[in-house]
């Protein structure tokens, strides 16, 4: 992999492993994070491993899939916030903000496992009692001695009583599943970039880059264990299939995402996806704003940049969408 920006030279700094129930992940396997360590009172640097292949994640035009490192971000929310901010398991953490941009280059596939290191700093972080009650995040993430991208997300964190008290009815995992809308049908695997309808998002819903969500319940990786609402990276990847999709045959792949949360997305509901184009053309990246709406209110926004396979692409070749 050509060197796009070379790190500084660091002392080898020893990491402790990443207990599993601190990315709160059922599953082992999905499992992202190796090892972390606190370089100072607000710093980290977390280690991650990216599988050689994944079954959802999967490598495209000799790319790992760039959704990586939102996963990856994801993990560190709930592994600082246990391990470094006392706040206790079963607490829940609330996405406010996300925002990410990688270098397509640095995603070129090798074959192998792809090592990532996460150089993180938390700010504003305010305390409710003894733990973190809200924190800014900001990482650097470097790939083998070269920088693959950056991530800043706020989020929150509430205590299963006021969480339960916020989210009334809907706090009880049993009765938000029992009450989940049946299974829409997919849109056509390959208009939103990918290659098995079950794990196409979007349904089709009668007009012009506009969908309902498809909340499939039984996906093992999108719900990796029960949860009472849509969770945050279904919603990240149905603003990516959305985006994907205004670019007709294009093949693109997502550099950036800028994500507002702004209520639940409830398994009960239609949520309708909508996307506008915002810039770009024939050259550059384009822009592509993705809105999600339930009750006839807006829950979620996302501008997505899209770039050319061309750009990041180990040698220069496309492949068919």
């Amino acid at each position: 992999m050509p060197s796009l920006q070379l790190a500084h030279d660091e002392a080898s700094v020893p990491c402790t492993p990443v207990p599993q129930a601190y990315t709160h992940k059922a599953n082992p396997a999905e499992v992202l994070l190796t090892g972390w360590c606190r370089t100072a009172p607000d710093t980290f640097t977390v280690r991650a491993r990216w599988p050689r292949s994944h079954d959802f994640y999967a490598i495209r035009h000799g790319l790992h899939d760039p959704l990586l490192l939102s996963e990856t971000v994801r993990q560190t929310l709930p592994l600082l916030s246990h391990a470094a901010y006392q706040v206790p398991l079963g607490h829940q953490l609330l996405w406010e903000r996300f925002q990410w941009d990688l270098e397509p280059g640095a995603l070129r596939s090798e074959g192998r496992p792809a090592e990532v290191e996460l150089r993180i700093t938390c700010t504003d972080v305010r305390y409710r009692r003894q733990s973190a009650a809200a924190v800014v995040l900001t990482a650097e993430a470097w790939r083998e001695g070269c920088r693959l991208g950056g991530a800043r997300t706020h989020f929150t964190i509430q205590n299963r009583a006021v969480y339960a008290r916020l989210r009334g009815a809907y706090a009880d995992i049993g009765l938000a599943n029992a009450r989940a809308l049946p299974v829409a049908s997919p849109a056509p695997a390959r208009v939103v970039a990918r290659e098995r309808a079950e794990d196409v998002v979007l349904s089709p819903a009668g007009g012009d880059n506009r969908w309902q969500l498809r909340a499939d319940t039984s996906h093992p990786i999108l719900f990796d264990h029960p949860v009472d609402h849509v969770p945050g990276m279904l919603l990240l990847e149905a603003a990516r299939q959305a985006a994907h999709a205004t670019a007709a045959s294009r093949p693109t792949v997502v550099t950036g995402m800028e994500t507002t949360f702004i209520r639940y997305a409830e398994l009960d509901a239609p949520c309708w996806i909508d996307a506008r184009p915002l810039s770009g053309g024939a050259a550059g990246p384009r822009r592509v704003l993705v809105t999600a709406r339930q009750n006839d209110e807006e829950i979620f926004t996302c501008v997505v940049t899209l770039s050319d396979v061309r750009d990041g692409a180990q040698d220069g070749r496309t492949q068919a969408l």
